[in-house]
């Protein structure tokens, strides 16, 4: 399908991927064609078992090579309509089976098991629900994929990324898989297994963009609210969404919000709201290896600057007041306790702050700019340091127009995040 039906791997070119993937610490998951055996019917849909002979040789070669596979996943986009053609979700979940006891036996002897993973396609409710509740015993990880931009061709990309309307739309995708698997009795998580936004490639200054910066970190945020575990970004070099270009190699934008992400935002998911204009996008977790809270605040609006105030109510629900340039509004006061920082805080305890805004303004500008400064690598490809601003925390945090500010308030100590995981 698609040309690649004749593509091959040698083993020679996999010693050497993995050679690389041992120096560059990488954890690989590896896709396995699971068309192998079937044959294609007049409605379009991929009939027959799959056929794991191929499969089952290449795990067993890999496994004798002593490398190491965090996760063995089972084909590409062929859950629900599919992509070119698909497979029933009764028939998968037995590939699955199948998959699940080819590789129990040729791990057996070994102490590292690695994950089985499926189906890694788009999300379709009825498929995935019938899938999931086939393979309670099987599979270990449940992935789908979301280019909800549509073709990179699209030449209204940046007024989707701008619009909260569009970005909010994947919620109802997330929410789905998070109650069906919350609803079952297997013990599967769920994964973004790709994502790069608009397929065929994405767009030249766009998705290599500041600009995409603004979708990626919403997904980010998203994908986390509804307790997804892992998110493979589409992709790392290659096409026009990779997070390092394809010339020189070096950072994108998204490469440093990826980072800024990586380093910042732990993983415990504080419930969070944000009153007076829907073009800010908020989320807010546990800091990672620190004391205290990290928010992410993205502002979608072209010429407003908010001014964000905190407040907590006794379950630790984040509420916040906004003000703009010319109005102010103030949430209605619900009727809980609310807990105020300590007195004296202005003199104390500061927060930081990690402002990145596109240089000159230009929003499909490929420079991103930390606090003012101009990220880029040195002459020996060495990634800067990542300098917050120190700011009084009981100032309100000021996001300027089309920005995303990431701050870390290590003052605020809520219960949840007193045990990191």
């Amino acid at each position: 399908m698609f040309g690649f039906t004749q593509g091959c791997l040698p083993m020679n070119r996999w010693d050497q991927l993995n050679s690389f993937f041992l120096k560059a610490g990488a954890k690989v998951i590896f896709g396995l064609n699971a068309l192998a055996g079937r044959t294609i019917d007049s409605n379009g849909e991929a009939v027959g078992a799959w056929n794991y002979t191929n499969a089952e040789s290449f795990i067993r070669y890999t496994v004798k090579k002593n490398y190491t596979i965090h996760g063995w996943e089972l084909g590409n986009e062929l859950c629900g309509s599919g992509v070119g053609t698909r497979v029933s979700a009764d028939q998968y979940a037995a590939d699955t089976a199948a998959l699940q006891s080819v590789v129990e036996n040729i791990y057996k002897n070994v102490d590292l098991k690695p994950l089985i993973i499926a189906p890694g396609g788009f999300y379709d409710s009825d498929w995935f629900k019938e899938y999931i509740n086939k393979t309670i015993k099987s599979v270990d990880v449940v992935t789908h994929h979301i280019y909800n931009l549509g073709p990179g061709v699209d030449d209204h990309l940046v007024e989707k990324i701008l619009d909260p309307s569009v970005l909010e739309g994947e919620s109802g995708t997330f929410s789905g898989l998070h109650n069906i698997i919350k609803s079952s009795p297997t013990s599967a998580v769920a994964w973004v297994g790709e994502a790069g936004g608009a397929y065929n490639s994405g767009h030249n200054l766009v998705t290599n963009a500041f600009v995409f910066s603004f979708w990626y970190l919403d997904q980010l945020g998203m994908a986390s609210k509804y307790d997804t575990k892992t998110y493979c970004r589409q992709s790392l070099v290659g096409g026009n969404y990779g997070l390092l270009n394809t010339t020189n190699f070096e950072p994108n934008p998204d490469y440093y919000s990826a980072l800024l992400w990586h380093r910042l935002m732990g993983r415990n998911v504080l419930s969070t709201s944000f009153t007076g204009t829907e073009k800010i996008r908020l989320y807010t977790h546990c800091a990672k290896q620190s004391k205290g809270i990290t928010l992410l605040l993205i502002n979608l609006d072209n010429s407003t600057t908010v001014q964000a105030k905190l407040a907590f109510n006794s379950t630790m629900t984040l509420r916040r007041k906004h003000r703009s340039r010319t109005s102010h509004h103030k949430h209605k006061v619900h009727k809980t306790k609310i807990i105020k920082l300590p007195k004296g805080i202005d003199a104390k305890i500061r927060r930081e702050e990690y402002h990145l805004t596109a240089k000159d303004g230009n929003l499909q500008s490929q420079t991103m700019l930390l606090n003012g400064n101009v990220l880029s690598v040195n002459s020996s490809g060495i990634i800067p340091r990542l300098e917050p601003l120190h700011v009084i925390s009981a100032k309100p945090i000021t996001v300027a127009p089309l920005s995303v500010v990431f701050a870390h308030m290590p003052g605020v100590i809520v219960p949840a995040c007193k045990v990191q995981p």
